[in-house]
């Protein structure tokens, strides 16, 4: 099939196909005598896929990684790259929405205060960018990627940061106490052992974590458990999926700005009525404004909650270790 008439069936112009050629994804037979290109079946394929994953918005020095894994038939990366371009798209999605949201707060106040005052336009858009950059300095610090394959023996120590980890996972459960047909996401998942006790009871759970390597390791343990690459602050999930968020020793990784907003972000992909469940290292009441841990405060979280109209337990299990539990406040309508 010669280039018109590959151009014409796949709905793009042939400048679009000798562009990809000449960036070498793909090389299409040339005949001899006149150099005219002869695309095969096959090379009509790969074209839409790379149609698709330009659409997807994906850079082509990004699609020429996803091509040549193909060819290698080396599908768990294919998956980790296609995964972490619907991350980068869902973080990028946000931040639209963010701005399209601080837009909205613009007109408001221009229709309620038939002006728009120079302090608020300045206090929007310092909000809106503190968002953006919150978002943006989310880095793997702790190479969780190299810790993956002897992750699940330390936790099994319950011993140091990891004292009463099995007691903890078994709380959440408890406390979330979810029914049949819930569906739950564990962020920060790793190897998936919290998920895994809910899976136990039935329960569809879904694990998101920014390791490819853990949820390469979680994937052989769980093959049922779906896993999304991806992080506290911009969650893979478009919103109110899911009837509970639980998370275990990964929150207290975050710095404060990041906690908030990724409550921000558990509340978004909650259904109505969706309940949070927290374990990890914190900082309670005694301790804060000492030479403590930088921990999460439990104070500050607290306040977060109880502002958000939800009904907080907090369980200490430890000197450092806590859960926090928060499911929304019934309202009466009498």
């Amino acid at each position: 099939m010669k280039i018109k008439e590959v151009a014409s069936r796949l709905n793009i112009s042939p400048r679009a196909i000798r562009f990809y050629e000449e960036k070498g994804l793909l090389s299409p037979i040339k005949e001899p005598a006149n150099l005219y290109r002869t695309f095969s079946e096959k090379d009509i394929w790969r074209l839409q896929t790379i149609i698709s994953l330009r659409e997807a918005g994906m850079s082509v020095a990004d699609i020429r990684l996803v091509l040549e894994k193909w060819d290698e038939n080396d599908k768990e990366e294919l998956q980790y790259y296609l995964e972490l371009q619907r991350s980068v798209m869902m973080s990028e999605w946000l931040q639209i929405k963010q701005v399209v949201e601080t837009t909205d707060h613009m007109i408001e106040l221009l229709k309620t205060k038939q002006s728009l005052p120079l302090e608020h336009i300045f206090r929007l858009a310092e909000a809106s960018k503190q968002l953006r950059e919150h978002r943006g300095n989310w880095k793997d610090k702790w190479d969780y990627n190299q810790q993956a394959p002897t992750h699940d023996e330390r936790v099994a120590a319950n011993t140091g940061n990891y004292a009463d980890y099995d007691k903890a996972l078994d709380l959440i459960v408890r406390l979330v106490s979810p029914s049949g047909d819930e569906q739950g996401l564990d962020i920060g998942t790793g190897t998936g052992n919290l998920a895994a006790r809910f899976m136990e009871r039935g329960i569809s759970m879904s694990g998101v974590d920014q390791s490819k390597e853990m949820l390469r390791h979680c994937q052989r343990k769980y093959p049922a458990l779906e896993t999304r690459i991806g992080n506290f602050l911009a969650l893979p999930y478009l919103e109110e999926q899911f009837d509970f968020v639980v998370s275990s020793f990964a929150f207290h990784h975050l710095t404060p700005d990041q906690q908030l907003l990724a409550l921000e972000e558990m509340r978004r992909v909650l259904k109505p009525g969706g309940r949070i469940c927290i374990a990890d290292l914190m900082n309670s009441e005694a301790h804060e404004g000492s030479t403590s841990p930088n921990y999460p405060a439990i104070l500050m979280l607290r306040h977060w909650f109880e502002n958000s109209g939800y009904r907080v337990e907090i369980t200490p299990m430890n000197e450092w270790l806590h859960i926090i539990y928060a499911c929304k406040e019934e309202r009466n309508h009498a």
